[in-house]
């Protein structure tokens, strides 16, 4: 048995039972690409409210906008809000990144442990 972060690989099976583990890792691989797309999609979004939130807060500084305490709250919010989304999206796309190329890993030795017959 191989240990590889969360997943067991048990390299004494048959072909059936690889091919079903293979399948099973593949099926890891989307649901952690998925993932990593989601993250990615958040920290954009976050990255436009941090943007948007810290242009607001200069602007009201430097007298570009009328100075309102609703929309100073608001920018204040929507920057440091995008902050927290942007830190923890990063660090869970990060994290779900080392998952999948483990589990690309496991997935290719996998792979290699059956045996694959030439048909003529």
């Amino acid at each position: 048995m191989i240990h590889r972060g969360v997943l067991n690989l048990h390299v004494d099976k048959s072909d059936g039972d690889l091919h079903e583990e293979i399948v099973r890792l593949e099926e890891h691989v989307e649901d952690l690409a998925a993932k990593i797309e989601s993250c990615r999609k958040l920290i954009l979004a976050a990255r436009i409210a941090t943007g948007g939130g810290g242009i607001v807060l200069a602007a009201m500084l430097l007298g570009a906008l009328r100075f309102d305490l609703g929309a100073m709250a608001a920018a204040v919010a929507a920057l440091l809000g995008g902050i927290v989304v942007w830190g923890s999206n990063g660090s869970t796309a990060k994290e779900a990144a080392k998952q999948l190329a483990t589990a690309e890993a496991d997935r290719a030795a996998l792979i290699e442990k059956i045996d694959l017959r030439v048909i003529p």
